[in-house]
């Protein structure tokens, strides 16, 4: 019962740490810009959560201008590896994060937004873009990713390689076997001596007192009444 306990609190650990890592690491699309708006935005205290702080220089409030970016990307199977030839719609909110979460220390929505609007595009001349963003699309919720560049690239079918994320996690394995390798070396010369000494000093009260014991238990058999002759 307690292997599993323990296997389920490592399952749940994982999933809290794929889901945090998957909102905030950056993510590609690629898509095409069929138009910009500005939208006024109402939070609530279960989607407020998923926003950033307003553009900087402007004053915290419960609503607020949004910029939007809305655009139509190629369907994906598998996470976005293999993309299908039919498309939807995708709509990506535009706001700064300022200096505080997530650290993309994005200032410039304003160019950002005007960015996106030079590269508008129609069906029948399409110019496809690589859209970095950050976050999830909820449509329950009112939740939208957000965009931190933009950039134009020959087609739909171009591969992009999240070399950013790569690194990332290269970094977080090898810092992961440093502080395996740092906490072992760490238990075997402070640690482990330590220990072995603290069960050394126990042993010997457990002698010093099992020798007291025999002593007293011994000078009780003085006092018992011996058998007549």
């Amino acid at each position: 019962m307690l292997n599993r306990i323990k296997f389920g609190l490592k399952v749940l650990l994982v999933v809290i740490m794929g889901g945090f890592f998957h909102y905030v690491l950056p993510q590609h699309d690629v898509v095409r810009v069929t138009s910009t708006e500005i939208i006024r935005q109402d939070f609530s205290w279960y989607n407020k959560l998923f926003y950033a702080q307003a553009d900087s220089g402007n004053v915290e409030a419960a609503n607020r201008d949004m910029r939007l970016i809305n655009t139509v990307r190629r369907k994906t199977w598998i996470w976005g590896f293999f993309r299908r030839e039919s498309e939807e719609v995708m709509v990506y909110r535009n706001e700064d994060t300022g200096w505080i979460w997530p650290p993309y220390f994005k200032f410039d929505s304003s160019n950002l937004q005007a960015e996106a609007a030079a590269v508008v595009s129609s069906r029948e001349d399409e110019q496809w873009v690589v859209l970095t963003h950050y976050g999830w699309r909820n449509k329950l919720m009112t939740v939208f990713p957000n965009a931190i560049g933009v950039r134009a690239v020959e087609g739909p079918d171009v591969r992009i390689i999240p070399w950013f994320n790569i690194i990332f996690f290269t970094f977080l394995l090898v810092a992961w076997r440093f502080l395996q390798a740092a906490w072992g070396q760490f238990r075997e010369r402070n640690l482990d001596p330590t220990l072995d000494t603290v069960d050394g000093h126990m042993d010997a009260a457990t002698d010093r007192a099992r020798g007291v014991w025999g002593r007293f238990t011994g000078w009780l058999g003085t006092w018992r009444s011996k058998p007549r002759r």
